[in-house]
């Protein structure tokens, strides 16, 4: 699940780069404003990385997830990417969790099948 998750978040880290880029052209909003909000959500996304697998981590992953969506009241493209991005959220973390099952029961059933051959 880790390697899914974290790549999901790297693309996050540049989308969230790029978001800033395009918010910097509005008017409403000072550099400093566009820069700090983007610069805590990009670090965020590559904290997360370090942090999907203990407890709370998946939850901080939806709460960036949340945050993306609704950064498309500043940059409206972020609407739709934050919902493709949620949805890369949801299929990492699902099927991640898949994978980890599949190769618990495969190391398991290796173990299985040395121990015989060990006794």
């Amino acid at each position: 699940m880790r390697t899914l998750c974290a790549s999901t978040l790297i693309g996050e880290f540049f989308v969230i780069g790029f978001a800033g880029l395009v918010a910097m052209k509005s008017d409403d909003l000072t550099g400093a404003t566009v820069w700090t909000v983007c610069g805590i959500g990009m670090l965020l996304s590559v904290l997360l990385c370090g942090l999907i697998t203990r407890p709370g981590g998946i939850q901080l992953g939806w709460a960036l997830q949340v945050a993306l969506v609704l950064s498309g009241f500043v940059v409206p493209m972020m609407f739709i990417l934050g919902v493709v991005f949620a949805g890369l959220w949801w299929a990492s973390v699902h099927y991640g969790r898949k994978i980890d099952e599949a190769k618990a029961r495969w190391a398991a059933a290796q173990e299985a099948a040395e121990a015989p051959a060990g006794g």
